[in-house]
């Protein structure tokens, strides 16, 4: 492994694994102005002697038998500033993320304050942003009750999408829309090429999660927040999607009970798009300890039988990617022992990989479907398949390097996100990030994360010029 501090305008990278869309090989990659320029599929002395004879001086980053893929991109993360910058700040969360193999994040629309739901808000959240990333950041919008004449401006700015509550938020400044409210919405993104995505869960009786039970048990929470109040949202986006033929995205799946339905809809020729998260598929409700709030998420982890279902959904792609649902908050919120009353959201931006690459190598699911999960197909749902999530020529020379056979071990010291909380925190996992690429240059390398921010906002010129005029 040789990887040099020249950050030239161009150089190369080396690999015996690289991890393209349908093939693992060895590949030699030729790095310019932050784009891959060219790609040979050896890395034998005569393509060295080729490349240097082309490009005289080129510096070789050589990964040796390490993996190199394309860089993760998060489309789900909660990042919080401005307005509860204690929970979470872009400083901390894009820190984690570049020492996580995350060379984009995609921004939620909620738990900031502004939300996104305006124009005025997003450059507000943009401002706070620029000069803080470590990695590359998008943003989605957010819809609430009555904004709808907001949203072909943010579409304009650049925004990946929006994301919609069928249930209360948990926050006050994001309220949960009606069916109505949908409706309305879906009318006034129909002629565009945008993206709605749902919080899918959906409480026909208000006395769904009143349920009484010992609050320290994890038992009591997951009853009061039942497979049907997933379904019954899925039934209703699975019925949009087909009747207005839009994009429609299901976030943070959790029930496998919903997976039937979405297969159907999919069958159907309908444009629907389904996520999981790492917690969904590492966790499982019989072994969450009594009062360890950590764990508490919504929709909430569910048993084991559960899980493995969810797995198949991913293998069989019923489930279109993985993401983290990054949802921190203060130590405070999460009351202790009180599974009722904690903040629901878990931490986990930094440790995707690993956690994933864990439970996939046991299921023998290859690198290559590991990437897509990760990367190509978050892109594409984030409109940004023609820079990101794939190793080919034209694209950003963005990539983690790792090594899927060395383990490491979860510890407060080592995480990187403001609020060290988690629910991972002394597993043992294997898949062990040695660097992280961003346009060609390491904002990550063994165990350091660079020292000036680099990462770029995912916005339209228009709104960037804006932000960097005031």
């Amino acid at each position: 492994m040789r990887f040099h501090e020249d950050y030239s305008r161009i150089c190369a990278f080396v690999s015996q694994r690289a991890v393209f869309a349908n093939s693992v090989r060895p590949a030699t990659l030729v790095i310019s102005d932050g784009k891959i320029q060219e790609i040979s599929y050896d890395t034998g002395e005569d393509v060295v002697r080729y490349l240097s004879q082309k490009y005289p001086g080129i510096p070789f980053n050589d990964c040796g038998s390490l993996v190199l893929m394309p860089g993760i991109i998060d489309s789900h993360v909660h990042v919080n500033e401005p307005g509860r910058t204690e929970w979470e700040g872009f400083h901390t969360a894009t820190r984690a993320a570049a020492a996580g193999g995350v060379t984009t994040i995609a921004d939620m629309p909620l738990n900031s304050i502004p939300p996104t739901t305006t124009l005025d808000n997003l450059k507000a959240k943009a401002r706070e942003a620029c000069a803080k990333i470590f990695v590359d950041v998008a943003f989605w919008g957010g819809v609430i009750p009555g904004n709808q004449h907001e949203l072909r401006s943010l579409i304009d700015a650049g925004v990946v999408g929006f994301k919609c509550f069928l249930c209360p938020s948990g926050v006050d400044e994001f309220p949960h829309v009606s069916v109505d409210d949908v409706r309305e919405t879906l009318s006034e993104l129909l002629p565009t090429k945008t993206v709605l995505a749902f919080h899918a869960e959906y409480e026909r009786n208000e006395k769904t999660n009143r349920l009484t039970g010992k609050p320290e048990l994890y038992d009591t929470f997951l009853r009061a927040r039942p497979d049907l109040m997933e379904l019954d949202a899925v039934k209703l986006i699975c019925d949009w999607c087909i009747k207005y033929n839009f994009r429609c995205h299901i976030v943070h799946l959790s029930s496998a009970e919903c997976l039937t339905l979405v297969n159907d809809t999919k069958a159907r020729g309908a444009p629907l798009t389904v996520e999981t998260c790492y917690h969904y598929l590492t966790l499982a409700a019989e072994e969450i300890p009594a009062g360890s709030t950590e764990f508490k998420c919504c929709p909430p982890i569910r048993g084991k039988s559960n899980r493995e279902q969810l797995w198949h959904g991913v293998k069989s792609g019923t489930i279109d990617m993985i993401v983290s649902d990054h949802s921190p908050c203060v130590p405070e919120l999460k009351t202790r022992g009180n599974f009722l009353t904690a903040w629901g959201g878990i931490s986990s931006l930094q440790f995707g990989l690993p956690l994933v690459w864990t439970a996939a190598r046991m299921r023998n699911i290859p690198f290559s479907d590991v990437s897509k999960l990760l990367s190509s197909q978050p892109a594409r749902l984030c409109g940004l398949e023609d820079r990101k999530g794939d190793l080919s020529v034209g694209m950003d020379a963005d990539f983690v390097i790792w090594n899927p056979e060395e383990s490491i071990k979860i510890e407060k010291g080592d995480i990187h996100h403001k609020n060290k909380l988690t629910p991972y925190e002394g597993k043992v996992l294997f898949g062990k990030v040695i660097a992280t690429v961003l346009r060609g240059r390491f904002v990550f390398k063994e165990g350091k994360i660079c020292d000036k921010p680099t990462g770029r906002l995912l916005l339209n010129a228009n709104i960037l010029q804006t932000i960097e005029t005031r």
